[in-house]
């Protein structure tokens, strides 16, 4: 989130474009399944990017399912005719047709041979688990909730040749859950804007690797995307600009519900963040009584730095700023959680940082909704606390903050930067992106625990994994792409797989795998190194 890198990088492979979860499970830790050791053994890609003599570990599926188990018998041949069916209610209609479509099959009433969706409110499947069994008859994905059929649905898709619905599914069982309730990507459309058609393609990427919440960051300094009726100049002003001198953009009340609509078709949940009280020239731009007696004329801002503005924190009329906002703003988020922000309020003494914050939780709360604040606010105690700083980087009193607040009751989304920020350069050779938080390869992405990663933090504290992608360098769809693939299926697979049933070894079999799917999506990606690509 600090200094900017203008240079581009142009696609070096073929490939990426881009419900709701009840309010316990978003806050609380999902119980990791128990599995059994599968073996150990590892297969190289063949020539279409398909393990050849897999294993259990090897089988070409990310994130890896909890437990895997490989058949002796024949497998089902999927064919144009082969027919989806559901059974148990809307929920199931909805999960076969959504796949159906992006299998390029059609869906039938009834049962019989074929794929077949079943949601069986009796199923011993833990929330958004799954068994999917495939045999000579046919695929049955069973689940007690429709997230579950879904992401057995997406598991589906990995286990077909890419490019199409078509081929044979090999004999085996998978019992599968999630070890987080919350799997989480952040999307910056503040810095860069991009319309709806692009954030529902980055939906779709996330549907793919079975996370369940879309962040979307709408307000800094650059730019404020939102629609708010109340305060028509936010968008007017603020909705016209972005870095480097862009037209900006912003959504009206109709397209935000938009993607909220598509976003919980597919099970992901759109958390919203309006940035306060610093990430906020923007609003300051468009609202300029919410400054400070004193303070520089605001104007726009198409740079990249950062901590420089502030909303005056000493004024009424700020608070009932914030208050129209988040009233607006949550009256259009059906989903549990609003993100207040908190980060990087440089310019603000302390004790007047942690007032407004204090304050904004409450309003936040009072319209309905739990709040996430950055780690900076972790005196304030918010809902859900965002972990944002590399620990490294952390003094003892800023970690010994973090864990007093998960002590009272705060729940920790792990985000650290040099782990989960993938605006952050591969290595030295990636043009774009930053490197303030060091490089990020894909093993180093996907080689770390969450549970342990912070020092102190209470056992069972952590609520789950954010991936965040900030847009100071990338502009395009193409951009987005080149920075989250790999690495994205790479903080899949360590926001859903059991921490003992993980292994790089194997992943980077599995992730070279994807390789010809996201050909077959037209989707861009990185040749990054330390993976077999095909």
């Amino acid at each position: 989130m600090v200094r900017m890198n203008r240079s581009r990088r142009r696609p070096t492979g073929r490939t990426v474009t881009a419900a709701t979860v009840a309010v316990a499970a978003v806050l609380a830790l999902v119980a990791g399944c128990s599995s059994g050791r599968s073996s150990q053994g590892a297969a190289a890609p063949s020539s279409d990017g398909r393990p050849s003599g897999a294993t259990a570990r090897t089988v070409a599926v990310v994130p890896r399912p909890a437990r895997l188990t490989l058949g002796s018998g024949a497998g089902f041949g999927v064919t144009a005719a082969t027919p989806v069916h559901a059974e148990g209610g809307p929920d199931a209609q909805a999960a076969a047709a959504l796949v159906a479509g992006e299998l390029k099959l059609r869906t039938e009433g009834g049962s019989g041979a074929g794929i077949t969706f079943r949601l069986d409110p009796r199923a011993a499947t833990p929330p958004e688990g799954y068994r999917l069994t495939s045999g000579p008859s046919g695929v049955l994905i069973t689940a007690r909730d429709g997230a579950g059929l879904f992401h057995g649905g997406q598991t589906l898709r990995q286990l077909l040749p890419a490019g199409g619905g078509y081929g044979t599914v090999r004999a085996l069982v998978v019992d599968d859950s999630p070890r987080y309730a919350y799997r989480g990507a952040g999307l910056d459309v503040a810095r860069h804007f991009f319309t709806v058609a692009q954030v529902e393609q980055y939906v779709d990427l996330l549907a793919l690797y079975k996370f369940n919440h879309l962040h979307l960051h709408l307000t800094d300094d650059q730019g404020w995307r939102i629609a708010v009726s109340s305060r028509p100049q936010l968008t007017a002003v603020g909705g016209r600009t972005e870095v480097g001198g862009g037209q900006g953009g912003y959504y009206s009340a109709a397209d935000y519900r938009a993607i909220v609509r598509y976003a919980e078709d597919r099970h992901i949940t759109v958390v919203p963040e309006i940035d306060l009280p610093g990430h906020s020239n923007a609003a300051i731009v468009s609202y300029p009584e919410l400054a400070c007696a004193g303070d520089r004329t605001p104007a726009p801002y198409t740079s990249a730095g950062v901590g420089f503005s502030r909303v005056c924190t000493g004024k009424e009329s700020t608070y009932r700023f914030v208050d129209d906002v988040v009233a607006a703003v949550a009256e259009l988020t059906p989903g549990p959680l609003i993100h207040l922000g908190g980060d990087e309020a440089k310019t603000l003494a302390p004790a007047d940082y942690q007032a407004f914050m204090k304050r904004a939780i409450a309003v936040g709360r009072a319209h309905g909704k739990q709040v996430v604040a950055w780690d900076e606010a972790a005196a304030e105690q918010p809902d859900l606390l965002q972990i944002w700083h590399p620990a490294r980087q952390s003094t003892a009193a800023v970690v010994a903050g973090i864990a007093a607040a998960a002590r009272h009751g705060s729940k920790l989304l792990m985000s650290p930067a040099d782990r989960a920020y993938l605006d952050q350069k591969y290595d030295p050779s990636t043009p774009l992106g930053l490197a303030w938080a060091g490089y990020v390869s894909v093993e180093h992405a996907y080689d770390w625990n969450p549970d342990t990663y912070l020092p102190g933090a209470p056992r069972g504290s952590v609520a789950g994994v954010e991936a965040m992608l900030w847009t100071e360098t990338l502009s395009t769809s193409s951009d987005l792409q080149l920075m989250d693939l790999p690495r994205l299926p790479a903080l899949a697979e360590v926001a859903w797989t059991p921490q003992a049933e993980r292994s790089w070894a194997d992943f980077r079999l599995r992730l070279a795998a994807q390789a010809p799917l996201w050909r077959s999506q037209g989707w861009t990606w990185t040749r990054a190194a330390g993976v077999p690509w095909p």
